[in-house]
C-alpha cells in the first residue's frame, strides 16, 4: 500500500499539529493584533472539537460560552471558566483525518508552511 498525500503535499499530521500548536501559542500572545482573525480561529477550533454553535470567548473574564449539541437539532448553553486558553485550545486538537485537513486550511489561511 502506498502512502498518498495528494492534497497535503508531503506534510505529515504530526507536523501539521505542531504548527497549529505553534500558531495557537503565537495567537494567544497576539490575540489583539489588528486584522489577525485569531479570535475567529480560536472559536473555530472549539466549534470543531465540541461540534458546538455560537462559541464566544471572553478574554478578559476568561470564560467561554457555547451551545453544545444534546440531541437532534437541540443545543444547550454552557459557560465555563478557562484560566489557560492556550492549553485548552491545544487540548481541543484532534488527530483524525478530517480534523487534520481543517488544521491545514487554518495554516494555509495564515500562510504558514510546514517543514516537509
Amino acid at each position: 500500500m502506498s502512502k498518498s498525500n495528494t492534497s497535503m503535499n508531503t506534510t505529515t499530521p504530526p507536523e501539521i499539529l505542531d504548527e497549529v500548536k505553534n500558531l495557537i501559542s503565537y495567537s494567544i500572545i497576539n490575540k489583539g493584533q489588528e486584522n489577525s482573525n485569531f479570535q475567529i480561529m480560536h472559536r473555530a477550533i472549539i466549534k470543531k472539537y465540541f461540534e458546538a454553535k455560537h462559541v464566544n470567548i471572553n478574554y478578559d473574564d476568561q470564560t467561554i460560552d457555547l451551545q453544545l449539541p444534546v440531541g437532534k437539532k437541540k443545543y444547550t448553553n454552557i459557560t465555563f471558566e478557562c484560566m489557560d486558553l492556550e492549553r485548552f485550545l491545544r487540548s481541543c486538537l484532534k488527530k483524525d483525518e478530517k480534523s487534520i485537513f481543517f488544521y491545514q486550511d487554518i495554516l494555509d489561511h495564515y500562510n504558514i508552511t510546514t517543514a516537509a
